[in-house]
Formats: C-alpha cells, structure tokens, sequence
C-alpha cells in the first residue's frame, strides 16, 4: 500500500498548490473570507476524490496535470460541504481534520460565507477555457457537479440526513438512498469527470460509475463503524455523534458486523468492475482495499 500512500500524498500536494493559485490571498478588506477559504481547504484530508478523479483519466493517457484544475474544483465543492455540515444549525462540530472547524476558526457568517465562496469558485474553475479547451466538455463536467452536488445529489442526501435524527422512519433502502446521495455522489462524480476526460466509451464510463458508486457506499458504511470503533486522535473529528443523535444509519439498523461484511461485499464488487482496465487501475484497487481496512 506504500505505493497508494504516496500517489495519495502525490495527488494532496498538486490540489495544494492550485488551491494556493485559484485562492490567492488578497490584501484587500474582504480578505477574511478567503483567508477562511483557505484554511478549510489547503493541507487538510486525504484528497480522496481529487485522487479518484485523477487516476480515472490517467487509465485514459490523461496526466495529472491535465487534470489538476478539474480535480481542485471537485476538491472545493468538498469542502464547502464539510464547511456547512459543521455548522451548528446542521451536524454542530467543533473538529474537523484535526483542528477547529472554520466556523471555530472564524465565525459562523465567515463560514458560510467561505463555503458560498468555495462552491462558486470551482464552478468559476470549470467554466474556464485554462481548465480544458474543449467547451463541450467544460459544459458537460458543469452540469454533471452541479447535479451531484445539488437538490438531487448531496444536498438531498443532507437534508434526508438532517430528518433522519427526528422521528422520520428510514428503511435499510431509505438509508442506502440517503448514504449514495450524501456521500457517494461526488465519489461518481470523480469517476464519471475521469471518463469525461478521457473520452470514456459508454461501457468503460458505466464501469467506472459503478466502481465509484460501491466505493461511496462502501465508504460511508466504515466511516459510521468508525464513529463508533475509531478514535478521535487518528479520525480528526469528535466521535458518537449519529449515535447521540439518534441518526438512522447502515450501521444502526444492522449492526456492526453486518455493516462490515456488506462493506466487504460492495469492494469485492468494486474491484471486480474494473477487470475491463487491466494493471492500469491497480491503485483504484488499492484504494478500494484501503478504504475497507482504514482506520481513519
């Protein structure tokens, strides 16, 4: 796995550096906001979809920096999520990534305001002709964020999240739903950009987005087991926070070790999708590896 671990390292400083350029401090009296932009964004996470995004249009002879503008912007969007999700009008934390969440940092005005700006700003990104020179695709990678994060994406998958601390009954489908909206959808949207890139045939893309689509649930499924196995030092974030909740999760309705054998299940699945691609997407497989034993 040493190989994942750098390439992932690799892929954290790349979007590191853009974030720096697309981020660019100012001196000017509404330098605050970017300030707070920049501190819930650079040197924090592992830059899992941006490393998604990346490997997915390198099975198609795209480099990395080919590909670094469109990642950075997927990696924006992210962080404008994790940004209002700690708001205390939403899941209320103090923590993320280690340190105090932006609202902490700054103020919660602040913090809405830095997400506003980073969500904005990728789509700023993505519109740009120094992003990709086909307008085509440019419009097409538009479209496809705007639909994954938005009203039939993530931000559904939040709000069905928000409700399901309340007295709304969610099945085991319900929560799958929920979990694929909330978290898996920008996981397919880096497969899926990849592909886009890359010019992808049909039967390729689809793989891809299936890969994605169980590595999210999959994802989500061990992020709840380690809300209740982890520890705060190795996760970055305060812990049993769903279960004092009261959320409704994968986890909740069957019990950790169900929860951790369809994990199991979903990566086999994933794994096998990528057959069509060869030694080519072995990281992909040891990503999909990593994600079921990680600790953090």
């Amino acid at each position: 796995m040493s190989k994942l671990s750098d390439s992932l390292k690799e892929v954290r400083k790349l979007v590191d550096e853009e974030l720096d350029k697309l981020l660019h401090p100012l001196a000017n009296p509404e330098k605050r906001v970017i300030e707070a932009m920049r501190y819930a964004s650079i040197g924090g996470g592992k830059a899992l979809r941006p490393f998604l995004l990346i490997q997915t249009a390198q099975l198609f002879d795209i480099s990395p920096m080919q590909s670094i503008r469109v990642a950075t912007a997927l990696e924006m969007v992210h962080c404008y999520s994790l940004i209002h999700d700690d708001l205390p009008a939403m899941d209320d934390d103090d923590l993320r990534r280690g340190k105090p969440s932006c609202h902490k940092q700054f103020d919660e005005a602040t913090a809405i305001l830095a997400g506003d700006g980073l969500l904005t700003r990728a789509f700023e990104v993505l519109a740009s002709d120094k992003t990709w020179v086909d307008p085509v695709v440019r419009c097409e990678l538009i479209s496809l964020l705007g639909n994954a994060a938005g009203m039939h994406g993530m931000v559904a998958g939040q709000m069905l999240d928000l409700m399901s601390e309340g007295d709304l009954e969610l099945s085991l489908t319900d929560i799958v739903r929920l979990q694929s909206l909330k978290t898996g959808r920008l996981l397919v949207f880096a497969c899926e950009a990849g592909s886009v890139l890359g010019g992808a045939s049909f039967e390729e893309r689809q793989a891809l987005k299936n890969y994605a689509a169980d590595l999210g649930l999959a994802f989500q499924i061990t992020d709840d087991i380690l809300d209740i196995e982890g520890s705060v030092e190795k996760m970055g974030k305060n812990l049993r926070k769903d279960v004092k909740a009261g959320k409704k999760t994968y986890v909740s309705v069957v019990g950790v070790e169900a929860a951790k054998k369809k994990a199991k299940e979903l990566i086999t699945h994933a794994i096998e999708t990528l057959q069509p691609f060869g030694e080519k997407a072995d990281l992909l497989r040891d990503l999909a590896l990593f994600i079921l034993t990680r600790d953090h």
